[in-house]
């Protein structure tokens, strides 16, 4: 993606092109690791050194760039805060587990009350989370993307950051296995934080959700 016509409509100077991995001038100058993990697919630092390709490798028509990428971003910020759900279900399965097993001062962790807490805190956190989420990906199927767009905002911060508070909780009962590669969670602490970078962070999304606020009709004030 590379902005083709600077004169443009602001939303209309950005196009697509696909280029071939075996284009002449086109390398891979490194992968980058995030949090010291590396991703299945690979996030890497290309290089483009006069690098060709045919008008036919456009994608759509020229300016239609930041179309293709909005159209995109709706449904995979809902696969981002769905597979956030995952991890937190997932950690919190683990913390049961753990409080079940471990045996601290003579009796199992799930009879401290503290960890009860934790327990009971994530599956409000993540049922929370879901249940927005659902919300959410029922009214793209009613109005689309763009008409469920203050509550994909919404889902992009709420479900990272739910799964967040649950995975620190597992890594908590988990104590020192809990940041060990002997369990995912840290793994999962990694990727949950990334989450509120990648598609717009954080701050973004409660920009959008607060002029949507400052727009709506206050029945119940006054």
């Amino acid at each position: 993606m590379g902005k083709t016509d600077p004169d443009a409509a602001p939303h209309r100077q950005q196009s697509m092109l696909l280029v071939p991995r075996d284009t002449p001038g086109l390398s891979i100058e490194r992968h980058l690791p995030i949090f010291g993990y590396q991703d299945q697919h690979g996030h890497s630092e290309l290089v483009f050194d006069d690098v060709r390709v045919p008008a036919a490798n456009l994608l759509a028509a020229e300016g239609d760039g930041f179309t293709i990428a909005q159209a995109r971003l709706g449904p995979g910020r809902i696969h981002h805060a769905m597979r956030a759900i995952g991890m937190a279900e997932r950690a919190l399965a683990l913390m049961v587990r753990r409080a079940q097993q471990r045996v601290a001062f003579g009796a199992p962790l799930a009879d401290n009350p503290v960890v009860q807490q934790h327990i009971a805190d994530s599956r409000m956190d993540i049922d929370q989370a879901r249940l927005l989420v659902q919300h959410t990906a029922a009214l793209i199927d009613e109005r689309g993307a763009q008409g469920a767009r203050t509550e994909i905002s919404q889902i992009k911060i709420a479900a990272p950051a739910a799964a967040l508070r649950v995975i620190d909780r597992a890594i908590e009962v988990h104590g020192a296995a809990g940041v060990s590669d002997d369990t995912p969670l840290a793994y999962f602490y990694a990727w949950a934080r990334v989450l509120r970078i990648v598609d717009g962070p954080d701050a973004v999304h409660r920009r959008t959700i607060a002029r949507a606020e400052l727009r709506a009709d206050r029945p119940y004030a006054g």
